[in-house]
């Protein structure tokens, strides 16, 4: 038998809100039963889901697990796009030699890393 990773949940303090960040991060549409006032918000795509969970409970410390994006498209103008819509830099782990990831916060304060992409991959290896 074999288990496989069907929702990756966040407790969220408004939960549509903190969704609506992700839909723009992963370019997914909302689903049409979402609304501003329910507990429970999705991000549904391809090969996985996000559910943002009502909780009011502080953030304390670092998160144990976190999401790694890899674009489409070059690190650094993911990381400028994500910028714009409300996501913040934690650490900045880019090396002179164009290696390396950033470590940011969505609009809640949960920490997600922007990986290089496929392409910068290989035209360095």
């Amino acid at each position: 038998m074999t288990s496989h990773v069907r929702t990756v949940t966040f407790d969220a303090h408004n939960p549509y809100e903190l969704a609506g960040f992700w839909l723009q991060v992963l370019r997914a549409p909302r689903p049409d039963d979402d609304a501003p006032d329910d507990p429970y918000a999705a991000v549904v795509t391809d090969s996985m889901t996000l559910l943002f969970g009502q909780n009011d409970d502080e953030k304390v410390v670092k998160n144990r697990v976190h999401l790694c994006l890899e674009p489409d498209g070059p690190r650094d103008a993911e990381v400028e796009w994500l910028l714009t819509i409300g996501a913040t830099i934690a650490n900045d782990h880019r090396e002179p030699d164009g290696t390396g990831f950033v470590v940011m916060h969505d609009p809640e304060g949960n920490e997600f890393c922007v990986l290089r992409s496929a392409a910068e991959r290989a035209a360095t290896s």
